[in-house]
């Protein structure tokens, strides 16, 4: 099967026409069109839900492999949860949709990953990328990786403490990297380590702790109080789409979307999505689906927070945000507000490098960098390096992209 372009399968909508397109529906054939690539020195992306990667607008003359297997297993099933410990595993294949995989979870009375709903990608590429969000972290549930190493051609079963996560950090992502932001020669833009499936360690409960004063404030409760997991995702998932901070449910039309995500979560979400839409005033469209929202048609969160030493964050001025942070050699250091830098750099929310250009910042914050309608992976990369240059001219600092950028904002 032969894909457009990454625009047709990435959150942000740019990218250039693919080469050669898989999507394994086994194990097996996962391991076999990675290491066939790998075998004939193909240049390999190996994509989830496309929500954490910028491609250039030039032909990827290489393969891209999506993985089509979604299945999720609970193995404790037939020993029903005895005594204290009310642990439960969860396995998940790599290419299962993460929202999907967090309704699953919800659903069956499961804590441990519910602030984590609505956050665009794959089960896969959450343990990649670390993914966080309203006071949870996936590291803090993963049990263990099961991952195929491109170096030795063995699978391998990873511990958290092997994983060394981070803040949006894991050692799958590191093995990508010389440095923040640097791509390393050999194992880019695909890790060296290929996720194959994600075993979570859950608590059986239907309830679980708020731990976030926004998620609070919302359910009128305190930050640390026990409520139903159920409406903790109801809740995140509308502070989410206040932000703009959800995919847009409208992509799955698409045909290179299709069997990516589950129709009853499809529907559920086009339906929230169309009661946002219908608050602010905006009609279904002809095609009867709700009208794109363009603040989603990003990559969530563009720049990663800068965690500084304390004698660079000390030029920073006094109302900079500062939280304790670790820096990458081990060291203490200061962790600053990506968002409060670009703003206070003068790149407000909306700014455009130029009047007329289709890409700018969300109309809802200064942390998504967004396609308005009709841009290319050149525009949002010229925005990018705006912000980029307004940030370091205004304060020194470099901002470090999040996303997977292939053939863009190289360094």
């Amino acid at each position: 099967m032969t894909m457009t372009s990454f625009a047709d399968i990435t959150t942000m909508g740019v990218g250039g026409p693919i080469a050669h397109f898989i999507e394994p529906t086994t194990r097996v054939g996962l391991i076999e069109a990675v290491e066939d690539a790998d075998s004939k020195g193909l240049p390999l992306v190996v994509i989830g839900g496309g929500s954490n990667m910028l491609v250039s607008d030039e032909p990827f003359n290489g393969v891209v492999v999506r993985d089509a297997r979604r299945l999720i297993t609970v193995p404790d099933e037939a020993a029903p949860v005895e005594g204290e410990d009310r642990t439960v595993h969860v396995n998940a294949e790599a290419g299962t949709n993460w929202d999907d995989f967090v309704a699953f979870t919800v659903q069956i009375g499961l804590e441990g990953v519910e602030g984590l709903s609505g956050i665009p990608g794959t089960v896969g590429a959450s343990v990649v990328q670390n993914i966080g969000a309203y006071g949870q972290e996936v590291a803090t549930s993963v049990e263990s990786v099961e991952v195929w190493d491109r170096e030795t051609k063995t699978t391998r079963d990873l511990t958290p403490v092997d994983l060394k996560f981070g803040y949006r950090y894991s050692a799958l992502k590191a093995s990508m990297y010389e440095a923040p932001g640097k791509p390393a020669d050999r194992f880019f833009p695909t890790p060296r380590y290929v996720v194959l499936s994600v075993t979570f360690a859950l608590t059986h409960s239907a309830e679980g702790t708020v731990g976030y004063g926004q998620l609070a404030k919302a359910l009128g409760v305190e930050v640390g109080d026990r409520m139903a997991t159920k409406a903790i995702r109801e809740v995140v998932l509308k502070v989410r789409a206040a932000k703009g901070m959800l995919e847009d449910p409208t992509r799955y039309a698409l045909p290179a979307m299709d069997g990516t995500k589950r129709e009853s979560n499809i529907l559920a979400d086009l339906k929230r999505l169309a009661a946002v839409n219908e608050e602010a005033g905006i009609p279904l469209g002809g095609d009867g689906l709700p009208a794109p929202d363009h603040n989603r048609h990003s990559c969530g969160s563009f720049f990663m927070n800068p965690i500084l030493p304390a004698d660079q964050a000390d030029t920073l001025p006094e109302d900079a945000p500062r939280f304790s942070a670790t820096l990458p050699d081990g060291t203490p250091g200061v962790k600053t507000s990506a968002a409060w830098l670009i703003d206070h750099a003068g790149c407000h929310k909306g700014y455009r490098a130029a009047q007329d250009a289709p890409a700018s910042l969300s109309t809802q914050h200064t942390l998504a960098l967004t396609n308005r309608g009709g841009a290319t992976a050149a525009d949002v990369e010229a925005l990018a390096k705006s912000v980029q240059q307004a940030v370091k001219a205004a304060f020194g600092v470099d901002l470090v992209p999040e996303p997977v950028c292939v053939g863009v904002l190289t360094r």
